[in-house]
């Protein structure tokens, strides 16, 4: 068989993100990511990005899928250091690795993901107040750059190119190998508490609190109900349980059901929406738990296909850093923005972050992080335009990894001299812009 095969169905053949989005292209795949790479614009892996960051440019409608470079090239039980092909997911990082007392210092909120999308997006997740991004672990990159070398970079070696690579959304080259050091756990279960906060103003306070208790914190809000009610929601908190604590058997790989059509349009109505924010809310959370570290890191990976439950019209996610420095009430803005258009977010997460990424365009910072799940209507971009000039007005910023929808002088309005910093680079290693996706074609970068 050919080491390299291209995957498309005629002139019908189409990619997408993960919220719907897509584009007339197709992808090559193959386990040689030095050949696949060699003229390629973009690469891909698992499609898990919600927009147009991981989709080709209009005129050059080819992507290189990633997934079939997925070796584990070496690992250091002394160190937890790791070196694996970018193509290797993070459900086979943790496939292999969590049962032998090592997790990934950083995890976002599915498995299907691979390692080299992780670091073009510089991901996070619930410990980002305490561990940062994945980019603070990643030791050195090996990529191929626009001109077709192949070469190392790292805080030490080609550290301009280093900076901007991470959560550089895959601009400045081809990721072909990632070396990062994993972190020891205690157990393979989480010791997992919960609270109730009334509304937005109470959740800030409960949230920043329990930032300083536990390494592990994210919260479910409900913007869907207005009035004295907005942004009420449950506080999820948590950290690895102790073997003293944890049960002595593994936890249990259960089926995955499958979501077998696109739902109609109707079954994500403003009024489905207060009802399933209803019961969310109302739910007899346990107080504290011991749990599976899928259902708590995972929760949306039990069911295959999610995304189908918003139709073939499709959904785009919205996550903006609302920065401390905005003050007390930033966040209620945002969710006001929402309210007062009628556009009901599904399902709305809410993390603390207290870390500056090491990427040149990281996303998180210090402050708080609210993303939306908002299907895609008539009035969507206008939506998501008032939602960007509230968070520029607010300091804050958006993270590409989700977006779809920003407009290019909101972004460069958001971004400043970072985005200026990152430019230089990029025309450094890229002068002739060889390196494109959908997502900067449409963001103008």
């Amino acid at each position: 068989m050919s080491a390299i095969l291209t995957a498309m169905a005629g002139k019908a053949a189409r990619l997408a993100g993960w919220g719907g989005h897509s584009v007339a292209a197709h992808e090559t795949l193959g386990e040689d990511l030095r050949a696949l790479t060699d003229g390629a614009v973009i690469s891909r892996g698992l499609g898990r990005s919600y927009g147009d960051s991981s989709l080709p440019p209009a005129d050059r409608p080819e992507a290189v899928n990633t997934t079939r470079a997925d070796r584990l090239l070496g690992f250091d039980p002394a160190t937890g250091r790791l070196r694996a092909e970018a193509g290797l997911s993070l459900l086979e990082m943790n496939r292999l690795l969590l049962p032998r007392g090592w997790f990934t210092p950083v995890t976002p909120g599915t498995q299907f993901v691979t390692l080299g999308g992780m670091v073009a997006a510089d991901v996070h997740g619930k410990n980002q107040h305490v561990a940062g991004n994945i980019g603070h672990h990643v030791t050195r990159l090996e990529m191929r750059v626009a001109d077709g070398r192949v070469l190392w970079c790292s805080p030490d070696e080609n550290e301009d190119l280093f900076r901007a690579t991470i959560g550089g959304m895959g601009l400045t080259g081809h990721i072909l190998q990632v070396e990062l050091t994993m972190v020891r756990i205690p157990s393979r279960w989480i010791w997992q508490v919960t609270e109730r906060a009334v509304d937005i103003d109470a959740f800030e306070a409960t949230l920043a609190r329990a930032a300083r208790e536990w390494p592990m914190t994210m919260g479910w809000i409900d913007c869907v109900s207005g009035g004295d009610a907005l942004g009420r929601g449950v506080l999820i908190a948590g950290r690895w349980a102790e073997p003293h604590e944890a049960p002595a058997h593994p936890p249990r790989t259960l089926p995955r059901p499958r979501l077998p059509i696109d739902f109609p349009r109707w079954v994500l109505s403003p009024v489905t929406m207060r009802v399933f924010n209803e019961l969310i809310y109302r739910k007899p959370w346990s107080a504290q738990a011991v749990v599976d570290p899928k259902s708590f890191f995972y929760p949306l990976d039990a069911i295959r296909d999610w995304n189908r439950m918003y139709g073939k019209p499709g959904f785009t996610q919205w996550q903006g850093l609302i920065p401390r420095a905005a003050g007390k009430g930033a966040a209620r803005r945002i969710l006001e923005v929402l309210s007062r258009r009628g556009a009901a977010s599904f399902l709305t997460v809410i993390k603390d972050c207290d870390r500056d990424g090491v990427g040149v365009l990281s996303f998180p910072g210090k402050g708080i992080t609210i993303a939306l799940d908002i299907p895609m209507r008539d009035n969507t971009q206008a939506v998501i335009d008032e939602l960007n000039e509230t968070l520029i007005d607010l300091g804050g910023r958006i993270y590409l990894a989700k977006d779809s929808l920003t407009r290019p002088e909101h972004f460069r309005a958001m971004e400043g001299p970072r985005l200026d910093e990152f430019e230089r680079i990029r025309r450094r290693w890229d002068p002739h812009r060889r390196l494109r996706s959908a997502q900067s074609e449409r963001l103008g970068l």
